[in-house]
């Protein structure tokens, strides 16, 4: 490695820190980015995706959740969001950073890679991509990557089954598929889709390249990136719910939830335990008629209002 190799490298890690703090700084950073490089799909769905996470965890601090659910739970939950969120960032944007300066000076740097943990497995397909250009691919790639990031510090971990994910709350949001991933529109409509078995390592790759597809498959692309140029990130759901909500139900980020403060992954790379199966990579089973979520996600909204009035009934008449 020379001089200027081990300056990016201490650059990009510094970059990454700056870009990790919350969920708005890396919502923004990878939006930013797509915009930049549209041929890197992921980007763009990370960036949206991440919007969700935001909405989930502020959902957690606003008047419906904080009635059904008790503190302790939430600020778990909150926990497992952020820990999440904030492992794939600091796996991804090196990524990011190191294809933007490759396309700068015109040859791969993904040989740097190693140096920020990130799996052999991605390091081939960062290769495969720049000799072939196979978007699609690299999309999917980094989808299975994520998600298999994940996998064991987070979904297999003893602290978090215990504290949320074996939990009965965590159990009826499984039930009525309250867990939806969402991509909100400029004119009202609302897509996306939810997945049943979260704990599921496939049915989260499947989940992602569900909304992969809605994305840049469907036609309404433009629509999605209009949404996220218009719409500053303030992580409450008012950022599209005020299409026909008068007031805000959530509340901001930034004046609800401190800087958590994390810790690295250490260990052994997921790709040296988990074999990378084939079927990862094929299209998703697409039902185009449930893509479109505007009904559903109103209907849900008044099925926890009704649990809220339900669960302050009950109190009122113990």
């Amino acid at each position: 490695m020379n001089h200027d190799e081990r300056q990016l490298i201490q650059h990009i890690l510094q970059t990454t820190r700056k870009g990790n703090i919350d969920n708005i700084s890396r919502t923004n950073c990878y939006e930013s980015f797509y915009f930049r490089y549209q041929e890197i799909k992921w980007a763009f769905l990370a960036g949206l995706v991440s919007r969700n996470a935001g909405w989930n965890m502020c959902d957690l601090e606003g008047k419906s959740y904080s009635s059904l659910l008790t503190k302790q739970y939430r600020t778990y939950l909150f926990l497992t969001y952020e820990r999440a969120n904030w492992l794939i960032f600091q796996d991804a944007y090196p990524q990011l950073l190191l294809y933007h300066y490759s396309t700068k000076i015109g040859r791969p740097l993904f040989h740097l890679l190693p140096y920020f943990h990130v799996s052999a497995f991605m390091q081939q397909e960062w290769f495969r991509f720049w000799q072939t250009g196979n978007e699609n691919r690299l999309l999917y790639s980094l989808i299975i990557n994520e998600q298999n990031l994940i996998q064991e510090p987070i979904i297999s971990k003893l602290f978090y089954q215990k504290k949320v994910f074996q939990t009965v709350p965590f159990y009826l949001q499984e039930l009525f598929h309250f867990n939806a991933v969402i991509f909100p529109t400029c004119y009202g409509e609302i897509f996306g889709a939810t997945v049943k078995k979260f704990l599921k390592l496939d049915q989260r790759i499947e989940l992602g390249k569900k909304l992969a597809w809605i994305l840049f498959e469907m036609g309404r692309l433009q629509t999605f990136i209009d949404f996220a140029i218009h719409t500053p990130h303030t992580v409450s759901r008012y950022d599209y719910e005020k299409f026909w909500l008068k007031k805000r139900n959530t509340p901001m980020l930034r004046l609800t939830y401190p800087i958590v403060k994390q810790e690295p992954l250490t260990g052994i790379s997921w790709d040296k335990k988990q074999r990378v199966k084939k079927r990862w990579f094929l299209p998703p089973i697409i039902k185009e008629e449930e893509v479109n979520m505007t009904y559903w996600l109103r209907k849900k909204h008044i099925e926890i209002e009704l649990l809220v009035n339900l669960k302050e009934w009950m109190r009122w008449n113990e």
